[in-house]
């Protein structure tokens, strides 16, 4: 993998060069695209599948069964504190592969890139992606770049398409989860939300709040490596917190009591929900897990997410239950009992 993409150095067309910003011809198949591919792409992305530049890789796949998850991401702004684009990108499709039980292998990429933005800014944001896609341990095989005019595309808009590989044993699904078993959840809640509304506002505070985009393909893998019965797995990204629990509560017809106080929340974060009226049970996260397992596994379950760095504050946060079927509820500090509903509509627009 290369350290780094830059121009300098490139070899003709001159146009190229000379050119420190995407232009319409970088999207249409030529010299010019053919240049992008050879001296951005391909070095940060270097493999066996994707050297071979055809229309579509040829991968080998083992017998059974797959998982396969594909998104888009337009957050604005496409660069923020504690990320980027590229890396919440891979980390978004590796983490909605993974919540199916799956280990994620592969991705595509699709760019929409709009006409003016910086070589070097896109060559910052493939490398970030190069890194996050090492770190899982995923291998991007194939991929397309399209340019759209000035002024129709906000810089940058990632379609990611990932594969993972299911274990024969392995059956995850809301509609599995069974009263008495716990719900956990691996940290604190609302940090990537907050952390794009926090550079949108202009908000400071004493830390700065950092987005946790992240991939939790290992963490997942520790947990099934040591046969733990999870019921459930889910990422709580667009609609928070809330909208994962009221998922679950009405695939298994089952009620869901959450703790209000269980539930891990970052000062900065509260603060700045506070401040403009969110709730950060509706916030977004990019690198959390909430985890539904049988009552006796509870324990070894947040053993397991401890000994992981991006679980080291897991915690039980709450219980599913036989009443309110479909309905989700929190135990407030006042001994008072309130609804978690799903949100009509998005509480933060454009945060992945």
């Amino acid at each position: 993998m290369s350290d780094g993409a830059t121009i300098d150095g490139w070899s003709c067309p001159a146009p190229l060069r000379d050119q420190p910003n995407i232009v319409m011809g970088h999207g249409g198949g030529g010299k010019l695209s053919a240049e992008l591919v050879e001296h951005l792409f391909l070095p940060a992305f270097s493999n066996e599948h994707l050297e071979g530049l055809g229309d579509a890789a040829v991968i080998e796949m083992p017998p059974g069964r797959i998982a396969m998850s594909t998104d888009s991401f337009v957050v604005r702004p496409r660069i923020f504190p504690g990320g980027d684009i590229g890396e919440l990108a891979v980390n978004g499709t590796v983490n909605d592969v993974a919540m199916a039980g799956a280990v994620p292998v592969y991705l595509s990429v699709a760019f929409i890139l709009e006409e003016g933005m910086p070589i070097d800014e896109l060559a910052a944001i493939v490398q970030s992606m190069a890194k996050a896609a090492e770190h899982a341990g995923v291998q991007l095989i194939t991929g397309d770049t399209k340019v759209v005019d000035r002024g129709h595309g906000d810089g940058i808009y990632i379609n990611t398409t990932g594969v993972g590989v299911l274990r024969d044993d392995i059956e995850i699904h809301p509609s599995t989860v069974q009263p008495t078993d716990v719900i956990l959840i691996s940290g604190t809640i609302g940090d990537h939300g907050m952390a794009i509304m926090s550079v949108r506002e202009g908000l400071e505070f004493e830390s700065t709040i950092q987005s946790d985009t992240a991939a939790l393909n290992h963490m997942v893998a520790a947990l099934l490596d040591a046969k733990i019965d999870v019921r459930a797995m889910r990422d709580p990204t667009r609609g928070g917190l809330a909208a994962t629990l009221n998922e679950i509560a009405t695939a298994a017809e089952v009620g869901v009591v959450v703790e209000e106080r269980s539930v891990p929340v970052d000062r900065a974060v509260a603060s700045a929900c506070e401040m403009l009226g969110m709730d950060p049970f509706y916030v977004a996260n990019e690198g959390k897990m909430v985890v539904v397992v049988p009552v006796d596994q509870a324990d070894q379950t947040l053993a397991i997410m401890h000994a992981d760095e991006l679980g080291r504050n897991a915690v039980a946060i709450g219980e599913v239950v036989e009443g309110h079927p479909g309905m989700v509820v929190a135990k407030t500090a006042l001994g008072a009992t309130r609804v978690v509903d799903t949100q009509v509509g998005e509480q933060l627009p454009r945060i992945c």
